[in-house]
């Protein structure tokens, strides 16, 4: 099958999206399928065998790190060339709306996913008057697709309650190679604690930006006697955090990525991740891959990777830092509990390997095209 991937961001920029769609295209092209990539131009033109077609865009100005690409002819140019079975739209904004276009306007069948809590990331951004008129706009590009699938069950309801048809589950993945409790090393801990590799060492991976209340880790770290506390990621929101844990044993990492990251999960002590607008948070399960305990806010998509008690830790989110605190040191006092809690982590991650996430994609193209093929009969 021949399958055209819209998406707002991909490499080189380092997100969970790119990680799920870089996984993605590598096991659709293992599997003898041919895909192009449309996204914002960023230097590549091939990524495991797959197209690349890159639109230039400018930052945005909340957000340097992505850019908006807008559509230009060049993109149905690639298209015809191309000849797609099917166009898939990744959180369907600006190229995602060129996505639609080409789809409708050629009679390819379309699926879009949601990956991204927008609405959500409005309020961080003194912009939550607009939630109810981007919901709208999400709903009118949505529903254009025979399909719309969704990282987690927390989002398949909530898309549907706001009006958008045709829901499903596209199930989580995680490289449980990159990420595994083996790379733990003492060389890791004395990085991430800045030669303190005796103190409890809290962890927390991802971008730095206003959504992800990073902020909220801080009563954290104070009320745990010595810990050290390891940012690792980078984001718009970096100078912020700098100033807001200025004084703490707080070490602001800078990115890591492949077997460093790994070795960075499986030697830290906790892993911290107060977000509410997680859609899944892939993070979670990265963390839960390589052993490293997880202590999560109960919301979004979190509840579905993450079960209270067994495999890591939930606190409410709208109960101000006692929850997340109690749980934190609850982890931490408890070395039996903690590996009980390392080893179900591990046992939960190896259920979900991105091959059977792509087969289950696959599956869903081969349904959606059938059908508009039955229709068109």
């Amino acid at each position: 099958m021949r399958i055209a991937l819209f998406t707002e961001t991909f490499l080189p920029k380092v997100d969970g999206i790119v990680t799920r769609l870089r996984h993605t295209v590598d096991h659709l092209q293992r599997n003898g399928d041919e895909v192009l990539v449309v996204c914002p131009e960023g230097g590549l033109t091939e990524y495991k065998g797959a197209k690349i077609h890159g639109v230039s865009g400018f930052p945005l100005p909340l957000y340097p790190e992505l850019k908006m690409a807008l559509p230009r002819p060049s993109i149905g140019e690639a298209v015809d060339r191309f000849a797609p079975d099917i166009i898939h739209v990744v959180n369907p904004a600006i190229l995602g709306l060129s996505g639609i276009f080409h789809s409708k306007s050629r009679n390819i069948p379309l699926i879009a996913s949601y990956h991204t809590h927008l609405p959500q990331y409005l309020q961080h951004y003194g912009l939550g008057m607009l939630e109810g008129f981007l919901w709208e706009l999400l709903k009118a590009a949505h529903n254009q697709a025979e399909l719309n699938l969704c990282t987690s069950t927390a989002m398949c309801e909530e898309l549907s309650s706001h009006g958008i048809e045709r829901v499903d589950l596209w199930q989580r993945g995680v490289d449980t190679e990159t990420f595994h409790p083996g790379l733990a090393s003492p060389q890791m801990r004395s990085r991430l604690s800045q030669n303190h590799p005796d103190a409890p060492i809290l962890l927390y991976v991802g971008r730095l930006s206003a959504e992800k209340e990073i902020e909220r880790i801080k009563p954290v770290l104070e009320a745990i006697p010595n810990a050290r506390l390891a940012l690792v990621g980078d984001g718009p929101h970096r100078q912020t955090l700098e100033k807001h844990f200025e004084g703490t044993n707080t070490h602001f990492v800078g990115y890591l990525q492949g077997l460093e990251l790994g070795a960075a999960f499986a030697s830290a002590d906790a892993f911290i991740f107060p977000s509410r607008t997680e859609t899944l948070g892939l993070v979670l399960l990265e963390a839960m891959a390589a052993g490293c305990p997880v202590v999560a806010a109960r919301s979004g998509g979190i509840p579905d990777i993450v079960t209270d008690g067994v495999n890591g830790y939930l606190f409410d989110p709208e109960t101000g830092d006692t929850g997340a605190i109690a749980a934190t040191r609850q982890l931490l006092e408890s070395s039996q509990q903690r590996e009980t809690i390392r080893q179900n982590a591990r046992a939960e991650a190896e259920r979900w390997g991105w091959s059977a996430a792509t087969k289950q994609l696959q599956s869903f193209y081969r349904q959606v095209v059938y059908s508009q093929t039955s229709q068109a009969a």
